[in-house]
């Protein structure tokens, strides 16, 4: 069963194209399912639906709705890809349901709120400059974090003001900049990369004490460490920038399909959440200011 389960991996990787973190979500869930089907001296060519269901009653004790969700996701996709493979005639996963999921509104900043939190790095360091660099661009191009630590110089056309980057399933995309982001990766190019780079020659564009790329975690412990020098009561995650970006466009007359493109959402109804946050937001502000609310 394991063999089957690294051969449908494999297809996520190499035919899908599915982002490392989905991958590694596919594969704690086909491991869980697996050992399982070993518990109760099960194959895959004998299961039925409701042991399936058994399955996910465990699960349920222990993850969230939405891990259980996503669980449910992994097994019916790995039987499609078992019976298109030949390797089994029946789908006992084919009527499960996928229970809907309330979504959960991101959490937006103020613009005063992303001001602050922009004006914290002292750009009097190195580390300053890189900082604000990361923050600016994050705020004006809605990367994903993973999007951000991973981007490389050559990436980056301060001439042309651009920034291309490569999204979930290694889709390429074109995001512009603008000026603030423009100016303060400049400075951190010409003032603060080359110190922090150490001779390592490393190609990419943030990068740590080390002289290596900067990671996930590592920005995560920024941008907390900024939030909480803001005064910056939500709470504040590694995504808090792009959602504030999607929503600010939005709320500035941007239209949602040019939105979309730029998050790089490759389904419009995932962009149009934050069309539901900037309706919440203009309820808030008509019943504080308007005279009769």
């Amino acid at each position: 069963m394991y063999d089957l389960a690294d051969q449908f991996i494999d297809y996520l990787r190499l035919e899908r194209g599915l982002a490392d973190n989905t991958i590694q979500s596919y594969s704690r869930d086909l491991v869980r399912f697996v050992q399982f089907l070993e518990t109760r001296n099960l194959t895959l060519l004998n299961l039925s639906q409701k042991q399936i269901k058994e399955h996910l009653g465990i699960l349920r004790k222990g993850l969230s709705a939405r891990s259980v969700a996503r669980n449910i996701s992994t097994i019916k996709m790995f039987f499609r890809f078992l019976v298109s493979e030949g390797h089994s005639k029946e789908n006992p996963a084919r009527l499960l349901e996928t229970p809907r999921l309330a979504h959960k509104l991101p959490v937006i900043l103020s613009m005063d709120e992303v001001e602050r939190l922009l004006n914290r790095p002292k750009v009097s360091t190195q580390k300053g400059k890189r900082d604000r660099a990361m923050l600016e661009l994050l705020y004006a191009t809605g990367l994903r974090v993973s999007e951000l630590v991973g981007l490389k110089v050559l990436n980056v056309n301060l001439e042309s003001g651009y920034v291309r980057t490569l999204g979930k399933g290694s889709k390429e995309r074109l995001v512009p900049i603008g000026e603030k982001a423009n100016v303060a990766i400049r400075e951190y190019l010409s003032n603060g990369r080359l110190l922090l780079e150490k001779g390592a020659e490393s190609p990419y564009l943030f990068l740590n004490f080390r002289g290596r790329q900067l990671t996930r975690q590592g920005f995560w412990k920024i941008i907390k460490k900024y939030g909480k020098d803001a005064d910056i009561r939500k709470e504040i995650t590694p995504h808090s920038l792009r959602h504030s970006f999607a929503t600010h466009l939005l709320e500035g007359g941007a239209d949602l399909r040019s939105v979309q493109v730029m998050l790089g959402h490759a389904d419009i109804a995932t962009t149009q959440i934050y069309t539901h946050v900037t309706k919440k937001r203009l309820k808030k502000i008509h019943e504080t200011c308007h005279p009769r609310p």
